[in-house]
């Protein structure tokens, strides 16, 4: 014993001689055993566990004493940096002391939880020890050893997550069958130090992309590929643009050969087209940075993540719980960290649920390719007049990057004379044959309004001037609506009401009041009225059942509180109405849909001016056939007749062929 130590061991038996009485005193009050623990030498091992676990998880150990497993001394930094690698991408764990220190002489052991975040959300928690020896100045250190980590962990070894995706939940149409499968695509790269003519190579790729039919929308730009391709290292695979089988094989002939191509084949979630109803569906691509900011620990860089849409909204839902597997990576002879066999934890995925809409494929198929042709910015939707449910939902060109078809804001134009004249026939201010004015022009208040290539039609029954659509005639009659009569109407048709399709959309707002000028315009679908492609057809729709009732989309989660069907309509009203419809058809303003197959076609063209500019007119159609409702509405297309009726026709000669 050194001499030191005798001299304490001396003064603690004296001490301890010199408590006796004191102790004796208290035993009747029954406070021996709390001055015992008070003076328990457990207490600073206790201490010492916890600054060391406070400190793990900070990141920040300088205060903490160490030894290794020989007893050597080792600084907190260095144990900071053992504890990072061993980690490996982990975040730091919670950890927590279990219970008290179990001291026998200048050692202890404090039991231990350590408890990991999974990338997911997933935890990993079990129980570990760590052990402390005592210095000679009576201070606790730590015995620092990989396996206070995980009992499993030797000098060297690096925690590895593997990830195993969950099948991701289906989007199912009407029917029930999967909308977006796995389907198989081509990533087209390029490596750098193979190319020797960058600029030759953009060119021949462009001229290529451009081939494919039906034509890529947007176009493939390839402005940035040479920038990129310095950037890179030069055996890196740069990425070019992911292409389904079917476009690429159309131009693999002319992509292969070329210097510096690399192909590679993956299976991505995909709908039966490119445009088949993109911006309503999304898309599943691998995560972005931002993916990864936005949700910490819940994404790796290897997952696929829902993107706009439904997939991104039902993200969550769809893409289930992926799997993780914890295991042992070492380095190898090279040097290199790699993963061995020694499992140490895992999960099994959980499938993703599938989400149900109402999408019917063949009508939706029917719409992309009606837009297809038209370069303008383009929206269609289609409802089932008999349920309300949502058939197509198509944007264009390309799918469209936003989806119009249901989020649009924009003056309606003349397709709004259907609400106005359901709103004239309910107050019993027009029929079918009484004559109503069509002047070549008409002012109110100091404002001039007039009818679309300055037509007149004179003194006429009223049924022609809708047919024809006579804005000067709805001015005229804009004040036998009173104040609220456009609105009422409007409301009758679900324009306004608070819908919940699953998805965002927008039902429209009807100008009310205002000025003589005002409402002379809001009668025949200017002024301050806003609808949306869906709003349209829903209303439509109402006027081909009778009655309007909330269109459907998202089946199944079902929405919370859908709206409630409205009132039936007075027949004496929506009657005539019909009719009206059919003869735009038949001798008015939309005569090319006469002679399309599947039945009649009832309608209403529209051109809607959106600015001060009177050559800046939005194009629209609203129509149904047999059971299908249906809106089309082309961004600055000018004339209807030159732009949303072929669009029209288009769709319903696909819709039969199909």
């Amino acid at each position: 014993m050194r001499p030191h130590e005798h001299h304490r061991n001396d003064n603690l038996s004296r001490r301890r001689r010199l408590r006796r009485p004191m102790l004796a005193a208290f035993t009747g009050l029954g406070l021996v055993a709390t001055l015992l623990t008070g003076c328990s030498r457990e207490a600073p091992a206790e201490q010492a566990v916890d600054e060391f676990l406070r400190g793990w998880q900070e990141g920040k150990l300088d205060q903490v004493r160490f030894v290794d497993g020989q007893g050597q001394q080792i600084t907190g930094p260095k144990v900071v940096e053992e504890i990072a690698f061993l980690r490996g991408d982990l975040p730091a764990p919670a950890v927590r002391r279990e219970g008290e220190a179990s001291v026998g002489g200048d050692a202890a052991t404090a039991k231990l939880t350590v408890d990991w975040t999974l990338p997911g959300g997933t935890h990993w928690a079990y129980p570990t020890t760590v052990r402390l020896k005592r210095d000679t100045e009576d201070r606790w250190r730590i015995i620092w050893e990989p396996r206070i980590a995980h009992e499993q962990l030797t000098e060297g070894d690096q925690l590895t997550v593997r990830r195993v995706s969950a099948t991701r939940g289906a989007i199912l149409d009407g029917a029930g069958a999967p909308i977006v499968t796995t389907r198989p695509i081509v990533v087209v790269g390029v490596q750098p130090s193979e190319v020797t003519d960058v600029p030759a190579l953009v060119k021949q790729l462009e001229a290529a992309f451009k081939a494919i039919r039906p034509a890529i929308s947007p176009p493939i730009e390839l402005g940035d590929l040479p920038d990129r391709m310095k950037q890179a290292k030069p055996d890196a695979f740069v990425e070019v643009v992911s292409l389904r089988k079917e476009a690429y094989q159309q131009i693999k002939p002319r992509i292969y050969d070329l210097p510096g191509t690399k192909f590679r084949e993956e299976q991505r979630e995909l709908a039966p087209t490119r445009e088949f109803a993109r911006a309503l569906l999304g898309s599943v691509d691998p995560v972005q940075k931002d993916d990864l900011d936005a949700n910490p620990g819940v994404y790796v860089e290897s997952d696929l993540v829902g993107h706009g849409g439904l997939q991104g909204q039902y993200e969550k839902q769809l893409r289930g719980t992926p799997a993780n597997t914890v295991v042992i990576s070492r380095r190898n002879a090279d040097g290199k960290i790699e993963p061995t066999d020694t499992e140490l934890f895992r999960t099994e995925p959980t499938p993703g649920a599938p989400l149900r809409t109402t999408i019917d494929v063949k009508t939706q198929n029917a719409a992309d390719a009606a837009l297809a042709p038209d370069p303008h910015r383009t929206a269609m939707v289609a409802i089932r007049i008999s349920d309300g449910s949502v058939l197509a939902t198509a944007n264009g060109p390309g799918g469209g990057a936003e989806n119009l078809a249901l989020t649009a804001q924009v003056p309606p134009g003349s397709t709004f004379k259907m609400v106005s004249t359901l709103g004239l026939l309910d107050g019993g201010a027009v029929s079918l044959d009484a004559p109503v004015s069509c002047p070549k022009t008409f002012t109110v208040d100091g404002r001039s309004f007039k009818n679309s290539n300055d037509f007149e039609l004179g003194n006429v029954p009223f049924r022609t001037d809708f047919a024809k659509s006579c804005n000067t005639a709805f001015a005229a009659l804009a004040p036998k609506l009173g104040d609220t009569g456009l609105a009422d109407a409007g409301r009758s048709l679900g324009l306004e009401a608070k819908w919940e399709l699953g998805v965002e959309a927008f039902t429209g707002k009807v100008s009310t009041g205002g000025s003589p000028a005002e409402r002379a315009a809001a009668a025949f679908g200017q002024g301050t009225t806003l609808v949306s492609p869906i709003a349209m057809a829903a209303a439509t729709a109402a006027v081909a059942k009778g009655q309007w009732q909330q269109p459907k989309l998202v089946l199944d989660p079902a929405p919370a509180a859908p709206a409630p069907a409205g009132p039936p309509l007075k027949t004496t009203s929506v009657e005539p109405l019909r009719t009206m419809m059919r003869e735009v058809v038949t001798v008015g303003s939309a005569t090319a849909l006469k002679t399309v197959p599947g039945g009649p076609v009832q309608g209403k063209t529209g051109t809607a001016e959106y600015d001060d500019n009177p050559a800046h007119t939005h194009a629209w159609f609203v129509g149904w056939q047999g059971d299908v409702a249906f809106a089309v509405f082309v961004e600055n297309g000018g004339g209807s007749g030159e732009t949303a009726v072929p669009i029209a026709e288009r769709f319903l000669r696909n819709l039969a062929a199909r």
